[in-house]
């Protein structure tokens, strides 16, 4: 059973969307709403999109899988590449198989892009939004214990590159050891198992895991920025350091909340890391799926950007002091799963 009352994170989610609309109002976002379902899913190697089969009645369609969008990335940079402005939406997002406390498989994003601005100004945005949510849910506590609203209202949120918060917690430079098997040494010999990881990759995602996130953002919301260039994702290097990468994620109390980038605009650097995550997925034995080429088309025509996708059921659970998403949520993946 859930350890919060439902109508009390029905209230909160209530309050949290109307905090967030006002905000992105108020500097000028557009608000807008894309498919769920897509003709081609995301290419990230560790997600999974759901998949449902397109059976047309009549012969204006041809039969198909389709799939449950893992995030609308593609799409709203598809809307920036038309001139749209500042834009953000709230929606479910659908990931299979991700089941545990901080994990459901339907879920709700706040994504939001900002055109002609880059991760620094979209942190500035996010901070704002979250500050605005925080003093709403601070003025409807209703006494219960562990909740923090005034948390997100702790301004300046922290910001920490990488590097830095790596070398606080471990004494480990990745700057330093900058390939696999340096790294793994470094790493080993700070305390870390990095099993029969090889790659600088594998061996930072144990690093990370074991030794920084967890202390990630407790006294105050942090940003952590400048993620290594080999995980850039969509995002473009930062100009004057090709190590690093104009990526950043936000971490409340060891928890990851939002992730996003300045945006990556160079359409054939995006197709090039596309099909290398497509050579990960099938390494991995995971469906490979085709490129979207109406998404790669419209990145080449994208202004310079920046965007970001923040967990909304995870905010909540921040905000009303609860430890496990399904007791946000009305109807949690517990009860069919």
């Amino acid at each position: 059973m859930p350890n919060v009352n439902p109508w009390r994170a029905a209230r909160g989610r209530q309050g949290l969307y109307s905090a967030l609309r006002q905000f992105f109002a108020g500097q000028g976002y557009l608000e807008v709403e894309t498919p769920l379902l897509v003709p081609t899913p995301g290419m990230e190697p560790y997600i999974s999109p759901f998949e449902t089969p397109f059976v047309p009645e009549t012969d204006l369609g041809r039969a198909r899988t389709l799939y449950l969008h893992t995030s609308p990335e593609y799409a709203m940079k598809r809307l920036l590449a038309q001139g749209a402005g500042p834009l953000f939406q709230i929606c479910k997002v659908f990931r299979n198989g991700e089941v545990s406390q901080t994990h459901n498989p339907e879920f709700t994003l706040l994504e939001f892009y900002r055109p002609h601005a880059d991760y620094h100004a979209i942190m500035d945005d996010l901070e704002g939004a979250l500050a605005q949510a925080g003093r709403a849910a601070a003025d409807a506590k209703d006494g219960e214990p562990g909740a923090d609203p005034a948390f997100f209202t702790r301004t300046p949120y922290e910001r920490v590159t990488v590097r830095d918060a790596v070398l606080r917690a471990t004494g480990v430079d990745i700057h330093v050891h900058a390939d696999g098997a340096s790294l793994k040494r470094a790493a080993e010999g700070a305390g870390v198992r990095t099993g029969d990881a090889t790659s600088f990759d594998d061996v930072f995602f144990h690093l990370f895991l074991q030794k920084v996130e967890t202390g990630l953002g407790h006294e105050r919301p942090t940003f952590l920025i400048e993620y290594p260039a080999s995980m850039a994702a969509l995002s473009r290097l930062k100009p004057g350091d090709g190590r690093v990468a104009e990526r950043v994620e936000l971490y409340a109390k060891g928890l990851e909340l939002a992730n996003g980038f300045s945006e990556l605009t160079d359409a054939a650097e995006q197709r090039a890391r596309l099909v290398e995550e497509q050579e990960l997925r099938r390494k991995l034995g995971r469906a490979v799926y085709p490129l979207d080429e109406r998404f790669l088309e419209a990145v080449g025509r994208m202004p310079p950007s920046a965007g970001i996708a923040v967990g909304l059921d995870r905010i909540l659970m921040l905000l009303l002091g609860v430890q496990r998403i399904e007791d946000v949520l009305l109807f949690p993946a517990h009860g069919f799963v």
